[in-house]
């Protein structure tokens, strides 16, 4: 029987490579017998088919980036992402649209069976809501234009961080329907909050019992390896039927959110902001 979580002789990209959950991920894909090329900001110390450094803030770093990864290639990861302690601009820029230009830009060479998968959050569990607001966002194709629109949309009120999240979470979906049609999945997980240095930058803006809410009710934070065999799963061939899944890897937050079972307005009660990762 074949091992269809195997990812021997397969070609993959990921983004986020250097710490956290993309490292984890990349490190998961090294031993499962992939070749990892990896991009991120920092230099990563893993034993990678190639590394090329990547700024996601800035298109250029970006085409330049996927100039030097020839071919075709199998999976592509969207793990990089920045915490609410950065300009907000900035956190739509790494967190979507960044990779929403990378993501464009190699699509095309992702060959039939193959997938993309992307970290969201719990952050942005109430992505339904705003499904009419993001889509004039997720229709942009130019990252000019998608800079220029959160620009004017982060004069206002909001949180960016959870406003970026769910935007990948909306534009995971509506990719994945007009992906599937020459044979690319894309399905993303939303990480309920995972211990990483992500998390000891978040902690710095953000109350750690505001944060901890979103771990009810398995109460305890993730290890970065609890989401990376999710995300590694669903690049994988045993996810062959799975596309436009936006995965809660959670311990049951946004099950008990679903069914009342957490209730909301006491947990948040305090600072309704409280952001995940």
């Amino acid at each position: 029987m074949p091992n269809l979580m195997s990812y021997k002789n397969k070609r993959v990209v990921i983004t986020g490579c250097y710490s956290g959950m993309g490292e984890a991920t990349a490190r998961l894909l090294l031993e499962l017998g992939a070749e990892v090329h990896g991009l991120d900001y920092q230099v990563s110390k893993l034993d990678l088919a190639s590394f090329n450094q990547l700024d996601l803030r800035d298109p250029a770093s970006i085409d330049a980036a996927v100039a030097r990864i020839d071919g075709k290639i199998d999976v592509l990861f969207n793990c990089a992402g920045v915490s609410g302690t950065f300009a907000p601009l900035d956190v739509f820029k790494v967190n979507y649209i960044g990779p929403r230009r990378l993501t464009d830009l190699l699509a095309p060479r992702i060959a039939p069976g193959g997938a993309i998968a992307c970290i969201a959050s719990t952050a942005g569990f109430a992505w339904q809501r705003q499904v009419a607001e993001l889509k004039p966002l997720i229709e942009i194709t130019d990252y000019a234009q998608a800079v220029a629109w959160c620009e004017e949309r982060l004069k206002g009120a909001g949180d960016a961080y959870s406003l970026s999240k769910a935007t990948i979470i909306i534009w995971t979906q509506i990719a994945a329907a007009a992906l599937i049609k020459r044979g690319v999945r894309m399905n993303c997980i939303l990480p309920g909050p995972t211990q990483t240095p992500f998390m000891e930058a978040q902690v710095k803006v953000t109350p750690e019992a505001a944060i901890d809410a979103f771990t009810q009710p398995i109460n305890r934070r993730s290890t970065p390896e609890e989401q990376a065999w999710p995300l590694v799963f669903l690049g994988s061939d045993a996810a062959s039927y799975v596309n436009g899944v936006a995965l809660p890897v959670d311990g049951g937050f946004v099950g008990g959110v679903a069914t009342g079972e957490i209730d909301l307005a006491k947990l948040f009660g305090a600072n309704p902001k409280a952001q995940a990762q």
